[in-house]
């Protein structure tokens, strides 16, 4: 389970977001979520791992759910005092340091192009780029895992060029292959299940990256570096 988004029916605001101070919401009786202020990066994320980190060790904690530059805390008991969680939560965040994950590097080669790219004449249409540039861009980029979820094994992924950003589609592809590799707004990744998908298909790779047999199912894992190779290129 992940959280990456502040827009839950039941979710109540405690602390508004500014320029510097994290944003604390509630989620139910026992959760809490708390959002990193300031931009989408490595450097928010590497404080959310050290928060992670920091709160392992509160004995009143049942869970902590390291998300993309948030983190979800589930308490044992409803807190008698929301309040006094919100002060303790920012005070753990006001002292947490940078901290990066030492992972591994996953090399996933991916055929760009052909018949599972959907969507690449779109992201051309979008950012003015050729197919080749579209192709080019994403696979000389670098990728860090910020964290995991959406569906098992999936790998939220941080470092792709604004040149190719893409907005998640309103109408989500109905049954998008298991494989494909995506683009959705400033994040890329790889499709773990077919079904219902909103990020945009520009390629396919045939990794098996979540092998629920294993004593490490997911391949990947947060901190991890993720590197997309040219298998084939059918433009």
């Amino acid at each position: 389970m992940i959280v990456t988004t502040n827009r839950h029916a039941s979710q109540r605001e405690i602390v508004p977001v500014t320029k510097n101070l994290a944003r604390v919401s509630s989620i139910g009786a026992r959760s809490f979520l708390l959002e990193a202020p300031g931009d989408f990066d490595l450097i928010a994320q590497r404080r959310i791992w050290a928060l992670s980190q920091t709160v392992k060790g509160w004995t009143d904690l049942a869970e902590n759910i390291p998300g993309m530059t948030n983190l979800l805390v589930i308490f044992k008991e409803t807190p008698e005092d929301p309040d006094a969680v919100v002060a303790r939560l920012l005070e753990a965040w006001e002292n947490a340091r940078s901290i990066d994950l030492k992972g591994k590097t996953i090399e996933i080669p991916v055929q760009y192009g052909g018949e599972h790219a959907t969507d690449l004449p779109a992201l051309c249409d979008l950012s003015g780029l050729s197919d080749r540039e579209v192709v080019r861009i994403h696979h000389e980029a670098t990728y860090r895992v910020f964290a995991l979820g959406s569906a098992p094994g999936f790998g939220y992924l941080h470092g792709l060029d604004p040149r190719i950003y893409m907005p998640r589609k309103t109408v989500p592809s109905l049954k998008m292959p298991k494989g494909c590799v995506t683009i959705g707004g400033m994040q890329t990744g790889v499709a773990m299940l077919t079904g219902p998908n909103g990020w945009n298909s520009i390629g396919f790779a045939t990794l098996e990256m979540f092998d629920p047999t294993s004593p490490t199912p997911a391949m990947m894992a947060p901190g991890d570096t993720v590197r997309f190779l040219p298998a084939g290129i059918e433009l």
